[in-house]
């Protein structure tokens, strides 16, 4: 087949345009493409994604003005928010006015700045209520040769997106429906009776196989996908051509493309990084929307002889000065030309995106004067003399804060913070068979675990496994075949009868029997873990570690957490994973530094190398002394429950023994003291109960319940220093912590570290529900109630949306008026002197082009309590 096997016979190209499309590096362009999206893994291990991270080289407002022009999407707050945000004492105005007052610094005008100053504040703090007259409509007229320039546009867009604003036709809207139809039916995992044909060759080839038979088509359109190129990258390529894309434009283009449906080309782009022989997933997307393109609008082109027309910009900036500037239709005629020219320029360029960014910016800045008062003005505890009882490792998780200062309440406990998945870059594989990457999604795993168990107890626990698991299968089998499917209700609907009476009006006892029972039939044994090395096949990760990488990866988690010395009997390794049911969005809740699973188990292997005999010799030598009667433990944070439970629990010395009675004592009491002040803030629960444990419990086994708990929500800080420091501040689950002493730090490598690591993990989290709270509807998922889990991997809106990447709605609203999560920019706060910060800029750029950019807010506290911005 020829390259232009879909081309119209008249097509007539210019040499230019042949040779460049001759020597096009196609690989090259759709890599550079994919920036715009991110990889979207299955549903079932949601971990929090950042929607930008490809386009941090920009500025912020920049990628905003290119959502803007392309899908009319807002990536700031919207007013209201900002209201809501102002009523509730969270922006001052003062910070406000003065990053107006900057703003206005760095334009040239050319009017009086007073004139200026109030045109702007009347825009920012009152609403428009001019609307288009035909004095209004007679006066943009006659001003039209003082049109300012306008801000230029950031986009390029797709032909068919221009048809559909030139014809209103719906061609567009038919190309994602068809993009939909064919990725549901390639992508499906375990819903679908009958797999698409062909899927092995991949989606380009599956697909060309099949959409000549599609009726939902017609008859030309079919006739033109019948008689496409062999290969993808030859359609593709084929595709552009006969779309006349100018060759300058070609990235552009795709970005557009795959930015009409980010989910599905995300979906695709992250199975083309999970697998070899998927690596060229992404072309094959791009190959079948744009020869179906091609096939739907080719009688429209070509769409450049035809005139696009564009929204008058005049009216509205001559209303604008109506509203804000206090100017009537004649005021107008009693200005020069130099003056007309220079309104309509400030009314321009103080545009709506410019305006959302100075009042998101001084919401940032009044959070950050918030912090900077909690830490500059409480005292800094004293190092305690007496030795702690026991020591607790936490995640950095913000709910593990709340958490943390209760418990170190409670008595002579210490907490510490790292990132959750404690540096250990492994795979796990538990017992259940149940395999996955236990580290954070941006990097790869080195080494695999394994749960392993006696011989006897592992094939009783097969067993029954298999038995459960037949059970699943069957009343699968039965429920798609057609005569079985008849009687079906019959047979089983006595037992789903009582689950759904019971879960429904009885959730708390409900989920605490069916537990009970699966715990009987299914008895998990004791294990361990499988920590010495094992040499591994080719292309097979290793098992174990070595005795060097175990003191390595040991060396390394104690000094990321700050845990080097004064060592308590107990120290604790805490992972944290949540508990809820019926809920598709039940990893977004557990350890994001683990990708959207527990901790625990990372916790486990990490308390367990902290106890061999071997390891504690060989840290001894390298300066890190662990007394003999410390043990280390493993426990789990279950989030929605406010509870540890204990995970692993070694031969207990004296001491540690009359520590870990003494926590267990307390730890009822922290439960539910956490309870108590976390519940209040959920909407519409608090005082259903006296008892808020058992109201706590209710709700994560509540088959209904959209919000088992907020997850991460207002998160919004980062801080980077000695937990003394923020010991005695309530930081409202807002803030991620983790430990770090700059005294201990002399080369800088555990900041650089942190800031690589965790401070990137939680950057992710942090834009995700940014992304989900200011478009939730193209970044987050929408309704939890209307929501459709489609293919086994994900969830839509409905049976025809995009596949939704993002968070729901309840998980950052309150209601459908009222904003829980605030959209800030995470802010971090490192507590180190000057010199520590510039250094850690100067040897990561990309870091400092996080921080000029506006990704990312970056201040410092020196030890001598002074505070630093340096954004």
């Amino acid at each position: 087949m020829t390259m232009n096997a879909i081309l119209p016979l008249d097509k007539k190209l210019t040499v230019e345009t042949e040779v460049d499309y001759r020597h096009l590096d196609l690989t090259s362009i759709v890599k550079g493409a994919s920036n715009v999206i991110t990889p979207l893994g299955p549903l079932n291990t949601f971990a929090a994604r950042n929607p930008w991270v490809g386009l941090e080289e920009q500025p912020f407002e920049q990628v905003a003005r290119k959502f803007k022009d392309l899908h009319d999407l807002d990536l700031y707050p919207t007013h209201s928010a900002f209201q809501q945000a102002l009523n509730q004492g969270e922006i001052h105005l003062n910070f406000l006015q003065n990053r107006l007052k900057q703003w206005l610094d760095s334009e040239t005008l050319n009017l009086d700045r007073k004139v200026a100053e109030r045109f702007c504040l009347a825009a920012l703090t009152q609403p428009a209520k001019t609307v288009s007259t035909a004095k209004v409509k007679k006066l943009a007229n006659k001003l039209r040769a003082y049109r300012p320039e306008m801000s230029e546009k950031h986009s390029v867009k797709t032909y068919s997106q221009q048809l559909e604003q030139i014809h209103n036709n719906t061609l567009n809207k038919e190309l994602d429906h068809q993009i939909i139809k064919w990725c549901k039916l390639f992508l499906d995992e375990s819903q679908a009776v009958w797999s698409m044909p062909n899927r092995e060759n991949g989606f380009y080839q599956a697909w060309r196989s099949l959409v000549h038979h599609d009726t939902s088509l017609s008859r030309e359109v079919r006739k033109i996908l019948k008689n496409l190129p062999q290969e993808a990258d030859q359609a593709l390529k084929s595709g552009l051509l006969a779309l006349d894309v100018p060759y300058s434009q070609l990235q552009d283009y795709l970005e557009a493309h795959l930015l009409a449906l980010p989910g599905w080309a995300g979906t695709m782009l992250w199975r083309s990084l999970q697998s070899s022989s998927e690596h060229s997933l992404l072309t094959d997307y791009l190959a079948v929307r744009i020869s179906m393109e091609w096939a739907f609008i080719h009688p429209y082109l070509p769409i450049s002889e035809q005139k696009i027309e564009e929204k008058d910009q005049i009216e509205p900036l001559i209303a604008s000065w109506i509203d804000w500037g206090g100017m009537s239709i004649h005021a107008w005629s009693q200005l020069s030309p130099k003056e007309i020219k220079v309104r309509l320029t400030l009314a321009a360029r103080f545009d709506q995106i410019t305006r959302e960014r100075l009042w998101l910016e001084a919401w940032e800045k009044t959070y950050e004067d918030h912090v900077k008062t909690l830490l500059t003005t409480t005292p800094l505890p004293s190092v305690e003399e007496t030795a702690p009882l026991a020591q607790f490792v936490f995640c950095i998780d913000v709910r593990s804060e709340p958490f943390r200062r209760k418990l170190e309440q409670a008595g002579r406990f210490e907490t510490f913070g790292t990132a959750g998945f404690f540096g250990l870059p492994i795979e796990t594989h538990e017992l259940d068979h149940h395999v996955h990457h236990s580290l954070p999604v941006m990097f790869k795993p080195k080494y695999k675990v394994q749960e392993t168990s006696s011989e006897g107890e592992l094939n009783k626990y097969t067993q029954q496994q298999q038995v459960s698991n037949s059970f699943r299968f069957t009343f699968k089998t039965m429920k798609h075949n057609l005569l079985s499917s008849l009687f079906l209700p019959e047979i089983s609907s006595p037992w789903l009868s009582m689950q759904m009476v019971t879960r429904s009006f009885i959730p708390r006892e409900a989920g605490h029997a069916f537990r009970k029972i699966s715990q009987t039939l299914i008895r998990k044994p004791t294990t361990e873990l499988s920590l010495e090395h094992k040499r591994a096949p080719e292309n097979e990760l290793p098992v174990g570690f070595t005795d060097e990488e175990k003191v390595s990866f040991t060396k390394q988690a104690l000094n990321m957490m700050g845990l080097t010395e004064r060592f308590a009997p107990l120290v604790v390794i805490c992972g944290h994973s949540s508990h809820s049911t019926n809920n598709p969005y039940a990893s977004a809740l557990d350890c994001g530094a683990c990708g959207g699973a527990s901790s625990g188990f990372n916790a486990r292997v990490l308390a367990t190398l902290c106890n061999l005999p071997k390891v504690r010799k060989a840290l001894a030598h390298e300066g890190i002394s662990i007394p003999e009667e410390t043990v280390f433990a493993a426990a789990e944070h279950i989030t929605s429950l406010d509870e540890l439970r204990w995970l692993y629990i070694p031969a207990l010395s004296t001491a540690a023994k009359v520590a870990y009675d003494t926590v267990n004592t307390e730890l009822p009491k922290v439960s539910q003291a956490a309870s108590s002040e976390r519940i209040t803030h959920l909407p519409n629960v608090g005082n259903r109960r006296k008892n808020k444990r058992n109201e706590v419990q209710t709700l994560t086994e509540d088959w209904s319940e959209v919000r088992p708990e907020w997850g991460l929500a207002r998160n919004a800080t980062f801080i980077i220093g000695d937990r003394r420091l923020t010991r005695d501040c309530d930081l409202e689950g807002r803030v991620f912590l983790h430990n770090y002493n700059w005294q201990k730090d002399e080369t800088g490598s555990i900041l650089e570290n942190i800031i690589m690591g965790p401070v990137t993990v939680a950057q992710w989290i942090n834009l995700q529900y940014y992304a989900s709270t200011v478009a939730p509807h193209y970044y987050g998922s929408g309704n939890k109630a209307t929501q459709t889990i489609t293919s086994g991997i994900g969830v839509m809106q409905g049976n025809a949306s995009d596949l939704l990447s993002g968070l729901p709605w309840q998980s950052v609203m309150k209601s459908d008026d009222e904003f829980y999560h605030a959209p800030l920019r995470l802010l971090v706060v490192i507590h180190a002197p000057r010199e520590s910060i510039q250094r850690l800029l100067k040897q990561h750029p990309a870091f400092q082009q996080k921080v000029q950019n506006g990704w990312i807010h970056l201040a410092s506290l020196s030890p001598e309590g002074e505070w630093q911005s340096w954004a």
